[in-house]
């Protein structure tokens, strides 16, 4: 006859993992511009109970600053040494915004979600998202966040250099024509100045410039389930993750 102590060696053996049968893992959602990877990756983190994590938007507040201290200049070079001074001294973090229910990007204390959504920030994120200090810089801060896993993660590399280790990871895109139009919707719902003609323009640029950038190019993880959402509705979209969610913590 088994002893208590013999009984809870033999039960732990044959089921490793009864006691916590849903681990926490990382849900990382890479894709190209506009294809609706933050909407999806937040709806999918309430759903599941887990932590969002929307590094685009740390991207955009970086050139947000790089922008209101003229450090672009008049060739569209970075002066470098001076946006690492100010990324020394800024503060950048998500904040919870009660009305939403969502977090909102922070810069030096300001609330600066829809000033990072401009098309102005759009046009000049590649670039600064191309420097290898900044992207060494961030991604360490995106390490720190989600090492204890419960997180859904969007960007460019989240699946490949970030977390290459992520137990999901999903790849999105769809056809330019498409994003540009989803992009034009949704700026004009809030109240952001732009057109068809130059959200299209500057789609197919940064599908360019974020695939061919020398450091974390975007590419597609060799074992990330390909979203190609241009034909799909939001329910679709999210049924696949759930699904594939739902296979990976069983």
């Amino acid at each position: 006859m088994l002893n208590t102590t013999s009984a809870h060696l033999l039960y732990s053996l044959t089921y490793p993992i009864a006691y916590n049968i849903v681990k926490s893992i990382i849900v990382a959602i890479d894709g190209t511009s506009s294809t609706g990877k933050s909407s999806i990756a937040k709806l999918l983190a309430q759903k599941i109970d887990y932590t969002y994590i929307d590094t685009g938007a740390m991207y955009r507040a970086v050139t947000l600053l790089a922008l209101q201290n003229n450090v672009f200049h008049s060739d569209g070079s970075i002066d470098e040494p001076l946006l690492q001074e100010l990324l020394k001294k800024a503060r950048i973090v998500f904040c919870n915004n009660s009305e939403t229910g969502h977090s909102d990007m922070y810069l030096n204390g300001e609330n600066v979600e829809k000033q990072i959504r401009t098309m102005e920030v759009s046009s000049h994120v590649s670039p600064v998202a191309a420097i290898s200090w900044v992207r060494d810089e961030l991604v360490a801060q995106q390490r720190a966040m989600g090492k204890n896993g419960g997180i859904v993660m969007d960007g460019r590399d989240i699946g490949t250099v970030v977390f290459p280790e992520a137990e999901m990871k999903v790849f999105m895109t769809a056809s330019p024509e498409i994003r540009a139009q989803r992009r034009f919707k949704e700026l004009q719902e809030k109240g952001i100045p732009a057109t068809y003609e130059e959200i299209l323009q500057n789609v197919r640029e940064r599908d360019y410039l974020d695939s061919h950038r020398a450091v974390s190019p975007l590419k597609q993880a060799h074992d990330a389930y390909l979203l190609d959402n241009s034909d799909m509705t939001f329910e679709q979209e999210m049924d696949i993750l759930i699904k594939i969610f739902n296979e990976k913590v069983s």
